[in-house]
């Protein structure tokens, strides 16, 4: 295994991280609460006797089962060779002593007298002014800072880059922050700018999505074609890992992994990694990649964001963003789970009016009046493309 310094702290993590979203199932749903515990405890254990030393879960993953199951893998004496990473669930949060009510329970389930590094969990502009900052949670986290049930205080984030900056310059407390990050996100949510501000700041980096949930492991046929000719044997699993781990400011790179061929492959790629590492003709092939996805694309859009602000409220290149994902990578689930839960209902396609200031100042001439109720229909109603 190899390691990565983790911000400032004086600790090495491994450049694999172990995410405990999508552990095996008995169901076949990815994400239900009957997780097959007998196969999830082996990989977890494999993982760390091969070196692996942060895990990452959260309150709400599998319905609450995959901190329990966390906590059973971590016994006889794992516990002791890892750093556990949770997540306070911010938007159940209504008052201040909820934060203590769900961190308290969380360590029962992990069966721990402490977390290592504890994130609000998934946080935006509407989380962090509406909740974190509204109900001061930041006091709460420095006295459980303080008496020790939490060593380090960070947090996970969607939304743009100019909401993540706010937050990290809010506060002097972070350790770290954790990320949606691959080749094809460079410049969405908080993207490569995120990346590097986020280590300037001294904070580790942990990246999540490095495979968009799977969805660059499995890639369209355009794409495969191109790795087909180009990619010298390269998995795209690999290739996308490789390409995140290229970069010094990253600390560790989690991966959600639900079967054991997964946990050696991830493992055999972390064992390749390091900074800088990657050839120029790599990185020319990830180039010609992500041109090769960007052609897809059904709605032209470059998230110029001429249009905006929308007198509606509409974030009108989030929603494109989101329908654009789903089309490319064929995969409505995620989308739809990701409109649902990360973009508030009246910044969403259906909040359009259809007055089309928006369109006289858009520079691809997009017709996005009649595109909104289109990507409601499909993302918000669950009909197809």
């Amino acid at each position: 295994m190899k390691y990565r310094r983790f911000g400032k702290l004086d600790w090495q993590v491994s450049a694999l991280g172990f995410g405990l979203m999508r552990l095996p199932t008995l169901d076949g749903n990815p994400l239900s609460e009957k997780v097959d515990e007998k196969q999830a405890i082996a990989m977890i254990r494999s993982a760390i006797d091969r070196g692996v030393n942060y895990l990452d879960t959260a309150y709400v993953y599998h319905g609450g089962k995959s901190e329990v199951v966390l906590g059973k893998a971590l016994q006889d004496g794992y516990r002791e060779k890892v750093k556990v990473a949770t997540k306070s669930p911010v938007w159940q949060i209504e008052k201040q002593k909820d934060f203590d009510r769900y961190l308290d329970e969380q360590l029962k389930r992990i069966g721990t007298d402490h977390i290592d590094f504890y994130l609000f969990h998934g946080l935006g502009a509407t989380r962090w002014n509406d909740v974190v900052l509204k109900l001061n949670l930041i006091e709460p986290a420095e006295r459980a800072l303080a008496d020790g049930r939490i060593r380090n205080l960070g947090f996970s984030f969607h939304d743009e880059f100019k909401v993540f900056k706010e937050i990290i310059d809010s506060y002097e407390g972070w350790t770290f922050c954790q990320i949606q990050y691959n080749y094809m996100d460079t410049k969405n949510q908080a993207g490569t700018r995120g990346l590097k501000y986020a280590a300037s700041k001294g904070l580790g980096v942990v990246v999540m999505e490095p495979l968009l949930g799977g969805r660059l492991a499995n890639p369209p046929k355009p794409v495969r074609a191109v790795l087909e000719k180009h990619g010298n044997g390269h998995t795209p699993a690999d290739l996308a890992l490789q390409w995140i781990w290229n970069q010094p400011e990253v600390s560790v790179v989690l991966s959600g992994m639900s079967a054991g061929a997964q946990v050696e492959g991830n493992l055999k790629s972390a064992d390749e990694s390091a900074p800088g590492s990657m050839s120029a003709g790599q990185l020319k092939l990830i180039d010609r990649i992500r041109k090769t996805y960007t052609a897809l694309v059904p709605i032209p859009c470059t998230k110029c964001s001429y249009c905006m602000p929308c007198k509606n409220g509409v974030n009108i290149p989030r929603n494109f963003e989101e329908y654009n994902e789903a089309f490319i990578h064929d995969d409505l689930r995620t989308a739809r789970s990701t409109y649902v839960r990360f973009i508030p209902e009246t910044e969403r396609a259906s909040a359009c009016k259809q007055c089309k200031e928006c369109e006289e100042k858009c520079p691809q001439k997009i017709k996005i009046s009649e595109l909104m109720p289109k990507v409601h229909a499909v993302l918000g109603k669950g009909e197809p493309f």
